[in-house]
């Protein structure tokens, strides 16, 4: 059997083996049994009888499969629940429906809102973090672009405001992790400024800046000290052009040299398969999956919100119910680790995508790996290529997912 426990309560530490494929986030992936004790890792031991494991079977792999809890630094909520207007329960909720589908660490997205509604919601959030549902904030909008604000709502999106901008680092309690702006806002030195005083990543994006621009926000936004990425490169942004690259081109430029993060939503409805192989093959080391995830993920097709937004989820895909624009997504880490090895990827590079990647470049490397004497973040699957893991060990603590109607 395998996996054992002594208990199935979901929230109880886990004490038991797990015996699987086992990828570490370090060695080659190779057959073994796992022992927890109280949540902690406290053996791996290899099959004896172990063969060399072809790593081009990833998702043809018949059999357990165990990997590194996956990272997800933008979402917006699940399971009914939405981060930028829920109550408690609700957010609760929507981390929980990620977590036990993988997402083992989970930063909780916002959108544009007025700032007393930004600084109200990031203090509820964080008082979801300091009790460990989830593991940071991120602060999308509002000094973005009204000419790509996609399911933003326009009326709240506003000129770089240094002053909104660290009332909302305050109320974060040190837990506001990222921020997504335009780089041709107002005041983009002092919002550089405050993201590298504090550690909170500068995350680029809802933007209409040519090439020049945005090349010369990173090169400005390094140089005064910060950490920058892309926020889900190619959305929300001007399409490349042969003679006219724009901003996606100078972000992808800028992590094939390994200066930022991008940002990838590779659930095959924000960005064609073919377009996340480019980035990847361009940027392997600094590109990842994120979910974009909002309220619907998890549920059926119907009528929703974002933020103040109506959104209507027609065969799994999320829009403004006015205007059409693709309004957050409704897959989850899971799904998009079991499409990339589906379309090739090895377990290694697929895991990297999910979890090895976000890690290095935002700051998490201790969550890179799989550590013996330390609390387990784990997905079990119980074979390569599904999509619903058979088991989430978050912090030491099982999960045991369910398929929805989605």
């Amino acid at each position: 059997m395998m996996v054992h426990s002594e208990s199935q309560a979901p929230k109880d530490l886990f004490s038991g083996d797990i015996t699987g494929l086992f990828y570490d986030g370090v060695n080659l992936p190779r057959p073994a049994t796992l022992t927890l004790i109280n949540g902690v890792l406290d053996t791996v031991v290899d099959a004896v009888d172990a063969t060399e494991f072809d790593e081009s079977a990833g998702a043809e792999w018949h059999g357990p499969l165990i990997v590194p809890g996956f990272i997800d630094v933008h979402n917006h909520g699940g399971a009914g629940g939405g981060f930028p207007t829920g109550t408690i329960e609700e957010c609760i909720d929507a981390a929980m429906y990620h977590r036990a589908r993988g997402s083992t660490t989970l930063w909780a997205s916002l959108v544009s809102a007025p700032g007393d509604e930004l600084v109200a919601q990031t203090s509820l959030l964080a008082s979801l973090a300091q009790q460990g549902y989830i593991a940071g904030i991120h602060m999308e909008g509002p000094f973005i672009s009204s000419a790509r604000c996609g399911a933003q709502n326009p009326v709240n999106i506003i000129d770089g405001d240094p002053d909104m901008f660290a009332e909302v680092i305050s109320a974060g309690e040190g837990y506001l992790k990222s921020i997504t702006f335009a780089p041709e806002t107002a005041h983009v030195d002092q919002l550089f400024e405050l993201c590298a005083q504090h550690g909170v990543i500068a995350s680029l994006g809802h933007t209409n800046a040519d090439f020049d621009t945005m090349a010369a926000a990173i090169s400005r936004g390094r140089e005064i000290g910060a950490t920058v990425a892309a926020t889900h490169l190619f959305n929300a942004m001007p399409q490349i052009h042969h003679r006219a690259p724009g901003a996606a081109a100078a972000l992808i430029s800028a992590g094939a040299r390994g200066e930022i993060g991008l940002e990838v939503i590779a659930d095959g409805t924000h960005l064609d398969d073919g377009a996340v192989d480019m980035v990847i093959n361009a940027a392997p080391h600094n590109s990842f999956g994120i979910t974009d995830a909002m309220a619907a993920a998890g549920k059926a097709d119907g009528d929703y919100v974002l933020g103040a937004l109506d959104v209507t989820v027609a065969d799994g895909v999320a829009r403004l119910t006015n205007g059409g624009a693709i309004a957050g997504g409704t897959s989850t880490l899971a799904e998009q680790f079991s499409r990339r090895m589906t379309r090739g990827a090895s377990i290694r590079q697929a895991s990297a995508f999910v979890t090895g990647n976000v890690a290095r470049v935002m700051g998490m490397g201790e969550l890179t790996t799989v550590i013996t004497g330390k609390p387990a973040d784990l997905v079990v699957f119980a074979n390569g290529g599904d999509s619903l893991p058979e088991l989430t060990i978050a912090a030491g603590r099982a999960l045991y997912p369910r398929a929805t109607s989605k």
